[in-house]
C-alpha cells in the first residue's frame, strides 16, 4: 500500500504541471484613453494598430486580454471622469493619447501603469522625471521635439512661398504650445514671415482670430500640437483655412486627410503600435519608471492635392517626392 501511495503521489506529480499550463491565463485588463471621438475614422485606425500589435505578441482581446475604451473628444472635463472610472477599474495598465490624458490618470491614481502615445514634452508637463529614467508611473512614446517647429514654416514656404504672414494655432495652456511658438520664432526672421499667435480656448476665439488675420494678404497657418484641443477643433481650422484660402500645414495627417493641405509629424499608427510592445512588458512585471520614453522613429509627410489644386497652388516635384503620400 505504501509502494502504491508512492507511486500514485508521484504520478500526480507529474500531471500537476501539465493540468496547470493547460489552465485558461488570467484575463488582463487594459484601460484605454483617447482624445478623440468615439467613431472618429483616425480613433479606429489607432485602436486597430494597437490591438494587431498585441495580438503579435500573444495578446488576444477577449481571450486573455480585455480593453476598456474611453473617448475623451478633446474634452479636458471627459478626460478627468474618464480618468476616474478606468482607475475604479483597477486596470493592469491604462493606454493614454496625450499629456492632459496622462495628467488626469496620475491625478487619479500615482500607482497604475501608464502607456502614453503622441504625448509632447513630457519632461516639461510633469508626467516622468527624465525621459531615460521616467521614475513615475508613466512612460510611452513622445510626439515630436520642439526643434522640429520649425519645419513646419519650412515646409509651408516651400509650398506657398509668397506668404509674408503666419497664424501660429497653438494651445498657450500647455507645453506644446508655447514651446512649438518659440521654435518657429527662432526660423521665422530668416524666412521673413511675421508670426501671429492664435489661441484655441474655444471655437469662437479660432473663429475671429483667423477671419481678422485673413483680412490681410500672404498669409498661411501653423497647427502646433498635436494636442487634445487642436483635436477638438480640428474640422474648425481646416474648414477657416479653406473659406479664407490661406495655405496651412498641420501637425498630424488626420488634417490631411480631412482636407488639410499638408501635414508633417510622426507616425501614430507607428506609436501605437510600439506601444503594444510596452503594454506587453508592463503586463510581464516590469514597471513604467525603469522604461524609457521612446522619440519618434518614423515622421511622415502628407500633401493633399485636391486642396492644393483648390488654392491655386503648384506643388513642387522635389516636395512631391519626399512626400509619404499624396492624396489625390
Amino acid at each position: 500500500m505504501r509502494r502504491r501511495a508512492v507511486i500514485t503521489l508521484l504520478g500526480g506529480a507529474a500531471i500537476w504541471p501539465m493540468a496547470a499550463r493547460a489552465q485558461p491565463q488570467r484575463m488582463r485588463r487594459i484601460g484605454m484613453l483617447l482624445s478623440l471621438a468615439e467613431g472618429d475614422p483616425a480613433g479606429l485606425e489607432f485602436v486597430t494598430a494597437f490591438a494587431q500589435g498585441l495580438a503579435e505578441l500573444g495578446w488576444t482581446v477577449g481571450r486573455n486580454v480585455r480593453i476598456e475604451y474611453r473617448w475623451g473628444a478633446g474634452d479636458l472635463d471627459r478626460f478627468r471622469k474618464y480618468a476616474a472610472e478606468l482607475v475604479a477599474l483597477s486596470p493592469d495598465v491604462v493606454l493614454a493619447s496625450a499629456a492632459s490624458i496622462v495628467d488626469a490618470l496620475q491625478q487619479a491614481s500615482r500607482s497604475v501603469p501608464i502607456v502614453f502615445v503622441t504625448t509632447v514634452d513630457p519632461v516639461g508637463a510633469g508626467l516622468v522625471e527624465s525621459l531615460s529614467r521616467p521614475g513615475t508611473n508613466a512612460t510611452g512614446f513622445a510626439s515630436y521635439e520642439f526643434s522640429m517647429s520649425g519645419k513646419w514654416l519650412e515646409l509651408l514656404k516651400e509650398i506657398a512661398p509668397d506668404i509674408k504672414r503666419v497664424a501660429v494655432i497653438r494651445d498657450p495652456a500647455v507645453a506644446a504650445g508655447s514651446g512649438g511658438l518659440a521654435a518657429i520664432q527662432t526660423v521665422a526672421p530668416s524666412l521673413g514671415v511675421e508670426l501671429t499667435p492664435v489661441g484655441v480656448r474655444d471655437a469662437g476665439e479660432i473663429e475671429r482670430a483667423i477671419t481678422t488675420f485673413a483680412r490681410r494678404p500672404n498669409g498661411g497657418l501653423i497647427t502646433v500640437g498635436p494636442t487634445s484641443s487642436l483635436q477638438r477643433h480640428r474640422d474648425l481650422i481646416i474648414a477657416l483655412a479653406a473659406r479664407h484660402r490661406l495655405p496651412a500645414i498641420y501637425s498630424s495627417r488626420v488634417f490631411s486627410f480631412r482636407g488639410g493641405l499638408i501635414s508633417y509629424g510622426a507616425d501614430p499608427i507607428d506609436q501605437y503600435r510600439r506601444a503594444a510592445g510596452y503594454v506587453d512588458r508592463v503586463l510581464k512585471g516590469e514597471r513604467p519608471a525603469d522604461l524609457p520614453v521612446q522619440a519618434p522613429t518614423k515622421y511622415e509627410l502628407v500633401i493633399n492635392l485636391k486642396t492644393a489644386k483648390t488654392l491655386g497652388l503648384d506643388i513642387p516635384p522635389t516636395l512631391l517626392a519626399r512626400a509619404d503620400e499624396v492624396i489625390e
